[in-house]
């Protein structure tokens, strides 16, 4: 099994990093050839692409500014650390074992509008670049254009290098999009976490996001090898919904004050 999911737009620039491994990202070329693109973009222009503060965007215009390969432990951060959005909260890279960290960096791809795909343990520097951002570029007028195959081909080629036989996508829709299951070798399978609110079963976001971090989390600590495996998924009270799920739609419950 391969799990892709979505990076974050909060970072932890200060996070304390509990491995020594980290490796280099695998599309920096395609970064190397985003950057200049977002470089020469005044703080109101990014400001207005974004949809963000200026506070924001004259953050993300020094970032922008500062960014500068090669990577090392000393200007950059493995991903899986610096990322700290809800999703990264459940998973909580830095309480996994090294094997636990392992699991990740072999089965685990984090998708990025500026980096493409990324494995946990590669070094990134700071950025924002939502996947949906219309960021005119050489292919095309955004960041689906600019992408095209690459995304899907390079998950393919590191499923086929672990011979991993299906992709579980814990992506959301704007980034899943980058992806082209009908190129993939591999069928699809995406988890749906649903919370029980005056007495009806529904997604809500914030929970949603964290147990897609918590289930990452239980494959890596529980080194699952077999989609069927994923079902006894039980972290902070959720459980597999055998009436409500389909072949490609795997629907997890979790009961009202299970979670307290």
């Amino acid at each position: 099994m391969y799990f892709v999911i979505s990076p974050a737009k909060k970072l932890n620039e200060t996070v304390e990093i509990t491995t020594k491994q980290y490796t280099q990202p695998q599309l920096l070329p395609q970064a190397r050839q985003l950057m200049p693109l977002l470089q020469q973009l005044a703080p109101h222009e990014i400001a207005t692409l974004m949809s963000i503060s200026d506070k924001l965007a004259l953050q993300n215009a020094e970032r922008y500014h500062h960014w500068q390969p090669p990577f090392t432990p000393d200007n950059a951060k493995q991903a899986v650390y610096l990322f700290n959005g809800d999703v990264y909260e459940g998973l909580d890279a830095g309480h996994l074992s090294e094997a636990g960290l392992n699991y990740l960096q072999q089965h685990l791809a984090i998708l990025s509008g500026l980096y493409g795909v990324l494995k946990p343990l590669d070094l990134i520097q700071p950025y924002r670049l939502e996947m949906g951002t219309k960021l005119a570029n050489p292919y095309g007028k955004d960041l689906y254009a600019f992408w095209g195959d690459i995304i899907t081909s390079t998950i393919e080629q590191n499923m086929q290098a672990v011979q991993d036989q299906v992709l579980i996508n814990l992506a959301s829709q704007e980034y899943f999009k980058a992806i082209k299951p009908s190129k993939l070798s591999a069928p699809v399978i995406t988890p749906v976490f649903k919370d029980q609110k005056n007495g009806e079963y529904k997604i809500i976001s914030f929970y949603a996001k964290r147990a897609r971090g918590l289930f990452m989390r239980y494959a890596a600590e529980k080194q699952l090898t077999e989609p069927e495996e994923l079902k006894g998924f039980d972290y902070e009270g959720y459980y597999y919904d055998k009436a409500s799920s389909s072949d490609k739609q795997w629907v997890f419950l979790r009961d009202e004050n299970a979670h307290h």
